[in-house]
């Protein structure tokens, strides 16, 4: 066997020096050491010498396997070298000309106008809070004063799922997550997604509202139309005219729409603002004590205002869009224009 071993290292240390390819290479790899190779076939022969010639003549099989594993690496190393370097000798390609253009993106619009209104709110002190899109009926409703039998239900149009949980119909349900960790004072906004059974021009089933709360002691109407006074003016222009008129939510009280001069026309009437010369925006109030009892807030010590706006809408205004469905297609005509 020990001639046999040194025989097969002669051997194959001749063909291994005389391989010119990586294929070459390989094939008498498996050949040498594969499962059914030629040394390989010895080493398992070394189990049936006597005992006294296994360490012996198996040090020696092992010393070889090692030396020939050596070998191919090497053999490798500068068969891959020789590959490279002649890919580079050969390669015709003109480095000198210019490369591809790489085009940068641009933000969404709808996320320049999220950044735009939290950079105004949070001059003011406000904080950003975030909560699940999968919202139960008690946080999503109840807690807001939308009792199951209250009308205001019908207004959300709600997708509920299998498990009794809705996808939540506006981001108010964050401000009760925020009251329910949190005891007074309290300067909030919670942008995200929202979701509603519609869909045409202006309506989309998932769209982006911010809602905005504040909580302390001493609060009125006053500093709510204040604050979102400001707030208009801020993104709109100061010389843009706000006006507020009396309105309805369950869970404000009083409650008001906000206006803005339209943006198209500043007042004199387009169809934009069907020739009334005003844009809705957002509507607000003072929190209803139903909703502050069921934070466990004491309404007697504490008073705030909540305000809600939709962010898809603003930035249609904002940008001049005609048609909601754009900011969701991704047509990359449109996005560039950002």
């Amino acid at each position: 066997m020990k001639e046999q071993l040194l025989k097969i290292k002669s051997q194959y240390e001749e063909q291994l020096s005389a391989c010119t390819t990586l294929d070459d290479l390989d094939a008498l790899k498996i050949k040498i050491l594969g499962k059914k190779g030629e040394l390989t076939s010895v080493l398992k022969d070394v189990s049936s010498l006597p005992v006294e010639d296994r360490p012996v003549l198996g040090k020696l099989a092992n010393e070889i396997k090692t030396e020939l594993s050596k070998t191919i690496d090497t053999k490798r190393e500068q068969l891959e070298t020789e590959a490279l370097n002649h890919s580079l000798s050969h390669d015709d390609t003109d480095i000198h000309l210019p490369s591809f253009k790489q085009t940068l993106g641009s933000r969404h619009p709808i996320d320049q106008t999220i950044d735009d209104i939290v950079s105004i709110f949070s001059r003011l002190g406000f904080c950003v809070k975030e909560g699940p899109d999968v919202e139960t009926e008690a946080i999503n409703f109840e807690a807001l004063n939308i009792p199951a039998d209250h009308p205001a239900r019908d207004m959300h149009d709600t997708f509920y799922l299998k498990s009794g949980d809705v996808l939540r119909t506006h981001t108010s349900p964050v401000q009760i997550r925020s009251m329910l960790k949190k005891k007074p004072p309290i300067r909030m906004l919670a942008p995200g997604k929202v979701y509603r059974c519609d869909a045409d021009a202006s309506h989309s089933p998932v769209f982006h509202q911010i809602e905005g709360l504040v909580v302390e002691k001493g609060i009125h109407m006053s500093d709510l139309k204040g604050t979102l006074e400001f707030f208009l003016k801020s993104l709109f222009g100061n010389e843009k005219k706000v006006r507020f008129r009396p309105s309805y939510f369950p869970f404000t009280e009083p409650s008001t729409e906000v206006d803005v001069e339209c943006v198209i026309c500043k007042g004199d009437g387009c169809s934009l603002c069907k020739q009334t010369g005003w844009l809705e925006v957002l509507g607000a109030g003072m929190v209803q004590r139903h909703v502050f009892r069921y934070v466990d807030y004491d309404p007697q010590e504490w008073t705030g205002f909540a305000f809600g706006l939709g962010v898809d809408r603003i930035a249609m205004l904002k940008y001049g869009i005609d048609d909601i469905r754009l900011l969701y297609e991704n047509d990359l005509r449109f996005l560039k224009q950002f």
